[in-house]
C-alpha cells in the first residue's frame, strides 16, 4: 500500500504544479490526463498486491488480465475524451503520456521489489534454519 500513496502523492502534488505554471488553460487537460492513468495503477496494485499475499503462483495470469483490461479501458477513456471535445487533444495527450509512463514506471519498480522480497523470503529461512539447527 504504500506504493500506493506514493503515486497518488506524485501524481497529485505534479499536477498542481504543473496547473499552476501553466495557468488554467491546461488545468482540465492536466487533470484529466492524470486521473486515468492513476486509476489504472492504483486498482491494478492493489490487486497484483493482495494476489501476491494469497496466490503468488497466479500473478502472471492477473497481470495479463490487468493488462487487457487496460488496453480496454484507455482506449474507450482516450476515445470519449476526444471525440467528445471535453479536453484539447494536445495538452491531455502529453499529460496522460506523461502520467501513463510515470506511474507504470513506479508500478514497474514495485513489481521488481515485490518479486526480490518474494525470492528472498525463502533464502532468509533457509539462513535462518541452518544457523539454528
Amino acid at each position: 500500500m504504500k506504493l500506493v500513496y506514493w503515486m497518488f502523492t506524485v501524481s497529485i502534488l505534479s499536477s498542481l504544479i504543473l496547473a499552476l505554471l501553466l495557468g488554467t488553460g491546461t488545468r482540465i487537460e492536466i487533470w484529466v490526463g492524470m486521473i486515468g492513468p492513476l486509476a489504472s495503477t492504483i486498482i491494478s496494485w492493489i490487486a497484483i498486491e493482495r494476489q501476491s499475499i494469497k496466490h503468488p503462483e497466479a500473478l502472471t495470469g492477473l497481470m495479463i488480465k490487468s493488462f487487457a483490461a487496460k488496453m480496454i479501458f484507455f482506449a474507450a477513456y482516450i476515445t470519449v475524451l476526444l471525440k467528445t471535445g471535453l479536453v484539447r487533444p494536445n495538452p491531455f495527450v502529453v499529460s496522460f503520456i506523461s502520467y501513463f509512463i510515470l506511474l507504470h514506471g513506479m508500478e514497474a519498480i514495485g513489481l521488481h521489489r515485490l518479486q526480490v522480497t518474494a525470492n528472498s523470503a525463502p533464502s532468509r529461512v533457509l539462513q535462518e534454519h541452518f544457523k539454528n539447527g
